[in-house]
């Protein structure tokens, strides 16, 4: 009877919890789109900032970010998934494997800002390629890369053994049956990750801080080697650095709601493919 009891307050302790924890992310959120919808225009989405972003739009930040997100998945994925294969299909498992888990469970771990650092005296100061969208996309892939990694790993060993098993009986190769029996089956896993680390990589500050974001740039990047503004920095220093915050607080709101329809529609779009995937490759 006592033993009912606690398990029914631990129930609603956790049900309480959850709903807490949902109420105050809704209350968050219906703030932001609350005061954001208030400043959202076609000016203000498609038009250059003026008077250090006091004024005008957030084109270049809205573009910049884009960028961002697009240059550091298009360089983590592959060599994620990469190195997901390797670690589940070729190498010897044994102690030097179990430790190069452990270092990529670590790197998940560390704080962005160390991130930042590595990037600024890798790729901006020895590499040489200065703040640009280079540098900021190279750290911003070296920071979701371990994300990537464990979630590919454990989506490919989800795949049964059997499946394996039965192609290399009919004579395929390794290769042919990680790219044909094993790959179609984990890439819904893969993609799973693949969400979070946009989400991270869209909305960290610490990185591009150091790395590639603008203060203020009232033009477009040109190549490569250019600096950006980027939605989270521009975000911050509306917020934080300007100086006149109250004055620009609505654009901080419309900005933040700005980030946030962007993540979401990624991670939407990621969804939607996620499910068909599913949906086509089942065993």
């Amino acid at each position: 009877m006592a033993g009912k009891f606690s398990q029914k307050v631990l129930c609603w302790l956790m049900r309480l919890t959850a709903y807490f924890v949902v109420l105050v992310v809704g209350f968050i959120v219906f703030e932001i789109i609350w005061r954001g919808a208030r400043v959202i225009s076609w000016e203000f989405l498609f038009s250059m900032p003026r008077r250090s972003g006091a004024e005008g739009g957030i084109l270049p930040a809205i573009i910049g970010t884009f960028l961002l997100v697009a240059g550091s998945i298009a360089a983590a994925f592959p060599l994620g998934v990469a190195t997901a294969i390797y670690l589940s299909e070729y190498a010897r498992q044994g102690r030097f494997t179990r430790a190069i888990r452990v270092a990529i469970a670590t790197l998940a771990g560390i704080p962005s800002i160390v991130f930042g650092l590595f990037g600024l005296g890798l790729f901006v100061i020895f590499f040489g390629w200065g703040c640009s969208i280079m540098s900021g996309c190279a750290t911003l892939a070296c920071m979701i890369l371990p994300t990537i990694i464990v979630s590919s790993e454990e989506s490919l060993r989800a795949v049964p053994q059997s499946l394996r098993e039965g192609s290399l009986a009919l004579g395929a190769t390794k290769w042919q049956t990680i790219w044909s029996n094993v790959l179609p089956y984990s890439i819904g896993g893969m993609l799973t990750g693949t969400i979070l680390a946009i989400g991270r990589a869209a909305g960290e500050t610490a990185p591009i801080l150091l790395t590639v974001a603008a203060f203020y740039l009232p033009r477009l990047p040109r190549s490569a080697f250019d600096q950006v503004m980027a939605l989270p920095y521009h975000l911050y220093v509306l917020a934080t650095q300007h100086p006149d915050t109250e004055a620009v607080r609505p654009k901080a709101y419309g900005t933040a709601l700005v980030l946030l329809i962007l993540v979401l529609g990624v991670g939407l779009a990621a969804i939607i493919l996620r499910i068909r995937v599913r949906k086509k490759y089942k065993w």
